[in-house]
């Protein structure tokens, strides 16, 4: 069975002012049973790091360049984010393919690079609202899938997370059976793609995921753990989201 995982996305969210919420999230997760991982900014990755060391937070990083160095005004790499303290990184954001036209070949690149230096790559998918109306929901995804996860992947290295893109940040949930569709679809393309190994591969939900409808979106069918966006960013909230996985 795939591990059970709680990541906190917290976008372009948080300053110093806000480790205070990673000291009250290490003590509220001692008892938990799930794996459990924040995305800072860039700018908290090595302090959030430290500040969780020999708890059972890990840190992880939001994007990465497909190159390891270079002339790349901005960027970050995967060797740059492990030296950080950061063992996952989010990659194919719907907001990164959105604002800064990454393509599934860029996502692509980007998972080889971060498992090649040892980061567990999160690979999100997922539809607009556009495509859901059009009902090609699941073409959609069966083509992030294959273009966005590289030939070769280690497994072990490997999340995905669907994120429908109109659910994200609205308040909106798609129903538990079209979540329930789209898990088992994916369950379904990755074993075909890579054997029986793909059974331990973490399926996430994203989207307006919160405290009260974290329970039952965990106890539909492959679904592994969730890539929680705004109600991570408080340790209140997202401690709460955590005890829901451990218990599912």
């Amino acid at each position: 069975m795939a591990r059970k995982l709680a990541a906190g996305n917290w976008k372009m969210n948080g300053t110093t002012a806000a480790l205070a919420e990673v000291a009250a999230l290490t003590a509220a997760i001692e008892a938990e049973t799930c794996e459990v991982l924040l995305c800072p900014p860039a700018t908290l990755i090595s302090r959030m790091a430290d500040m969780a060391q020999g708890s059972g937070l890990m840190i992880g990083g939001q994007t990465c360049h497909p190159n390891g160095s270079g002339a790349h005004t901005g960027d970050i790499s995967a060797a740059m984010l492990t030296d950080a303290g950061a063992s996952h990184v989010i990659l194919g954001h719907s907001e990164r393919r959105a604002d800064h036209g990454e393509t599934d070949e860029d996502v692509a690149a980007q998972t080889a690079a971060a498992t090649g230096e040892g980061l567990i790559a999160i690979v999100c998918v997922g539809e607009t609202e556009a495509e859901r109306d059009a009902g090609v929901t699941l073409n959609v995804v069966s083509t992030q899938l294959a273009g966005s996860v590289p030939e070769g992947t280690d497994l072990a290295k490997l999340v995905i997370a669907y994120e429908p893109v109109w659910a994200i940040g609205t308040g909106r949930t798609p129903t538990l059976e079209q979540i329930a569709e789209v898990h088992d679809h994916m369950r379904a393309e990755l074993t075909e793609r890579f054997g029986q190994g793909a059974h331990n591969i973490p399926l996430l939900y994203g989207g307006s995921v919160k405290q009260s409808n974290a329970a039952e979106i965990f106890a539909v069918s492959n679904v592994d753990g969730a890539l929680v966006g705004g109600a991570s960013l408080k340790a209140a909230d997202f401690s709460g989201i955590v005890s829901a996985l451990s218990g599912a």
